[in-house]
């Protein structure tokens, strides 16, 4: 209901303001360059969708082969003990607790899309846990605000939007892996909120050995890696940066291929599989974006837009602070409501602004660091039956507003001239 809204506003608000244009001010292409946005920014949408199917293939690969080779087992494994006193309504050892370390596995890997089928199975299995079928339990609640603040370790998706930008605006040695430190660095924060703010309310003791040693070791490796690379100057921290990314990346991908040749899986096979989905979500992505992309394109080719960022940078300016952050806020606010969405306002910033500008950077971050809040609640309750959410969605916006500021205040000191 509240993204059809927002693309009515776009559409109608861009058209209805060209055929103003035109009739009172006289502006003969305003009509023609709304049409020809629309068009653009369809086609634009179609190529973006089409260029992740190489990349949702390889990684839903990826993980089908860390599956079947017990890694994902054995994850589960390790995080049960972290897992028994976040969740516990959740008996030890309960197919709830396979599936939501499948499902926080691929938001790791930044797999959204591929995330989503694993979440609802989760929802399942926590349902059958649930006395009172239409209000949701404490465990649903933690495992879905857990899951709309989003750690991300690897924002694929986005990696891979920024590498195809960036061929198309013709930049060479492009590393559109830089922002793996900030993202990360952004959705911890996120993730700390939404956890404090869960375990306030269900009255969860966070201090506990099992709970505080996982939160010390990677404040602590972040910190140290902070303290590494700020021997280095900004250019050279930056590149990195890139570095550990790709690094990170590959040593992924080569765990899941080592173990499943040390337990004599077929992993070329079990690649196979698991990459045939990736056409599927790839093109699924397709009407979303475009849609997006669309409604977005009509209303900066009518002005609106930069009509918007003006008064933005108005009330911001007013307070004594900087504006360069402010094309990458709507990505954040329309990351509440729609992940596609949200994914067409970072292409058009990108595009608008360029890959490699701090604009583009800071966009990239905050889309790559957290969930679709509203989607998320309403599809994964939606799908258990599940009416009253309790204190799910203010726990929620509130890790969501604590991310948004995060990302900015990170963008920051990693980007910014």
């Amino acid at each position: 209901m509240a993204l059809n809204l927002v693309w009515l506003v776009f559409f109608l608000s861009a058209i209805g303001t060209a055929l103003w244009q035109t009739v009172a001010g006289g502006d003969m292409q305003a009509l023609p360059r709304v049409m020809m946005a629309m068009f653009d920014a369809a086609k634009t949408g179609f190529e973006i969708s089409l260029g992740l199917v190489g990349v949702m293939a390889l990684w839903l690969g990826i993980m089908r082969m860390g599956e079947r080779a017990g890694v994902i087992d054995l994850l589960a494994r390790a995080v049960n003990p972290v897992f028994r006193h976040l969740f516990p309504g959740v008996p030890a050892g309960h197919p709830a607790q396979g599936a939501m370390t499948m499902n926080v596995s691929a938001n790791l890997l930044g797999l959204d899309n591929a995330a989503t089928p694993l979440g609802l199975k989760a929802m399942q299995e926590l349902q059958a846990l649930n006395p009172q079928a239409d209000t949701a339990t404490n465990a649903q609640i933690m495992f879905l605000v857990l899951n709309t603040a989003g750690l991300t370790l690897i924002p694929t998706s986005v990696i891979a939007i920024r590498q195809t930008l960036a061929v198309k605006q013709g930049l060479v040695g492009f590393n559109a892996a830089d922002i793996f430190l900030p993202t990360l660095l952004v959705t911890a924060c996120s993730l700390l909120a939404a956890l404090l703010a869960v375990a306030l309310v269900q009255r969860i003791n966070l201090w506990r050995a099992a709970l505080l040693g996982p939160l010390a070791g990677f404040v602590g490796a972040v910190a140290l890696l902070l303290w590494w690379l700020s021997g280095y100057p900004p250019e050279q921290a930056a590149r990195w940066m890139g570095v550990i990314g790709a690094g990170f990346i590959l040593a992924v991908v080569a765990l899941f291929v080592l173990a499943g040749a040390w337990r004599g899986v077929n992993v070329y096979d079990s690649f196979v599989d698991g990459a045939k989905d990736g056409f599927g979500v790839a093109v699924g992505i397709i009407p979303y974006l475009v849609a997006m992309l669309v409604a977005i394109g009509v209303f900066r080719a009518a002005g609106l837009m930069d009509t918007l960022m003006g008064a933005l940078a108005a009330g911001v300016t007013a307070l004594g602070l900087p504006t360069d952050f402010l094309p990458a806020v709507p990505v954040g606010l329309m990351k509440v409501l729609s992940g596609s969405g949200a994914r067409g306002v970072m292409v058009d910033v990108m595009q608008t602004h360029g890959v490699d500008s701090f604009a583009g950077q800071l966009a990239a971050i905050v889309q790559g660091s957290t969930e679709t809040t509203f989607y998320v609640l309403a599809v994964y309750f939606g799908s258990v039956g599940v009416k009253n959410t309790r204190h799910a969605l203010p726990c929620a916006l509130l890790a969501d507003a604590v991310g948004l500021v995060a990302a900015i205040l990170i963008g920051y000191a990693f980007f910014a001239a």
